[in-house]
């Protein structure tokens, strides 16, 4: 073999010998194991100097050579507690079984009296030892307590044991789990007797309890059956209430319905002729606006047609009243320029218009015939006398219309003021004289 492979295998072996050597060292430890290492001295909390450490789960180094290291377990140790002959309270023997699980316990202060107590021992000689505790903790309750709260009170027994024995178990280093109590037994039939006592009694009790509650029973029906009686009579009372509470009631549904009805009916009828209301007012303005675009509109179109006519008509007639304004104040002009002559020129142009009004007085009188009647003839036809110069007939309605034309001209001077004849006159007047003047 070459030196090389030598001292590689040397580095191997040291190697593997240096993980050995610390694995050695190496302290783990698991939960339910403490480890003790001894060897070096260290101060407790309560002022103690210890030559020991302890861990509780996790890992370390000791110090080869000089720290030893001790394993004690933490796992429960499952124990029968009994006693035989304990005395109780009355100085009556009793026998009690019980379970109780007890552990080395790990608590600060705790562990290191267990360390002191039980390193390397099993866990057979630290369950001998806790037992014997108990059993005497158990003696000791028991003297505290009669034989009838033992056994109907096995809790408030289970709690006074574990008080009492929980100083004792600590002071060992161990801890309490669970403590219960199984069986109370006695040998001189203490507890049967009281049993059967109190069975007795309950029996008693019973047929007490039962005749009392028969008797309540009975006097409870009677009682009932009159509560039953008074309770309908009360619920027929109700019954008679309630139904006349209905009718009442039922009777102001009625009304409030027949009003609601009514207010309904009249909603319905004022609706109705609000609706009315709005369609003739909406019958109305279409009938305005028929009426504006049939009749308004035309009737305003054509009254503003007849202004317009009215108003050229009206120019026309102030144009042609201003020319005959202007005609007549150039004629009265040339009238006063005449003088007198004029004026009876004016009368004399006139008197044609004169004529037709007043002929136009009598125009709508219709003359069929005119009968003339002779009386003159006729009376000279008779022998008899008569006027002679008395004309009558045709030639005396002649001799008459000379006279009617004077009066004529007499009611023409008297509306007007002009003497017609006296205009005749003057104007016949004056030919002659201008022939005489020539």
């Amino acid at each position: 073999m070459s030196t090389a492979g030598i001292v590689g295998l040397a580095l191997a072996l040291a190697v593997i010998l240096v993980i050995l050597i610390v694995r050695s060292l190496i302290v783990i430890c698991p939960p339910n194991r403490v480890a003790v290492i001894s060897g070096r001295t260290r101060t407790l909390s309560d002022g103690r100097t210890v030559g020991y450490r302890i861990l509780k789960g996790g890992r370390t180094l000791r110090v080869p050579l000089i720290e030893k290291v001790a394993w004690m377990g933490l796992n429960t140790i499952p124990l029968e507690v009994a006693v035989q002959n304990a005395y109780s309270k009355g100085a009556i023997p009793l026998n009690v079984m019980g379970i109780a699980n007890v552990k080395v316990s790990s608590g600060e202060g705790l562990l290191e009296n267990a360390a002191e107590r039980f390193l390397h021992v099993d866990h057979a000689h630290i369950g001998k030892i806790a037992k014997e505790t108990l059993e005497a903790n158990l003696r000791g309750v028991l003297a505290t307590m009669s034989p009838e709260e033992v056994n109907e009170d096995r809790l408030k027994f289970s709690h006074q044991l574990i008080d009492e024995a929980d100083d004792d178990i600590k002071t060992l280093g161990l801890e309490l789990d669970v403590l219960k109590i199984q069986n109370v037994t006695d040998d001189v039939n203490y507890l049967e007797s009281v049993g059967r006592r109190l069975t007795a009694e309950v029996i008693r009790d019973a047929r007490v309890a039962e005749a009392e509650r028969t008797a309540e029973s009975e006097q409870a029906e009677a009682a009932a059956r009159q509560s039953a009686q008074i309770a309908q009579l009360e619920a027929d009372k109700a019954i008679v209430e309630e139904q006349n509470a209905l009718r009442v009631r039922t009777a102001e549904l009625e009304a409030i319905s027949r009003a609601r009805e009514e207010e309904a009916l009249v909603a319905g009828e004022t609706a109705k002729a609000v609706a009315s209301q709005d369609l003739e007012s909406q019958r109305i303005e279409l009938e305005k606006r028929r009426v504006e675009a049939d009749v308004v509109v035309p009737a305003r179109a054509e009254l503003e047609a007849r202004q317009l006519q009215a108003q050229a008509e009206a120019a026309k007639i102030i144009e042609d009243g201003k020319a005959q304004v202007e005609v007549f104040k150039r004629l009265t002009d040339q009238y006063q320029a005449a003088g007198a002559d004029g004026h009876d020129l004016l009368v004399l142009n006139m008197l044609p218009d004169l004529i037709d009004k007043i002929v136009a007085t009598v125009q709508n009188i219709s003359i069929d015939r005119v009968a003339v009647v002779d009386t003159g003839a006729g009376a000279a036809n008779g022998g008899g006398g008569g006027d002679g110069g008395s004309r009558g007939g045709i030639p005396g309605l002649m001799s008459q219309l000379p006279a009617s034309l004077v009066a004529m001209t007499e009611q023409i001077e008297a509306a007007t003021g002009v003497d017609i004849l006296s205009s005749l006159r003057r104007s016949g007047d004056q030919p002659g004289q201008d022939s005489q003047d020539d």
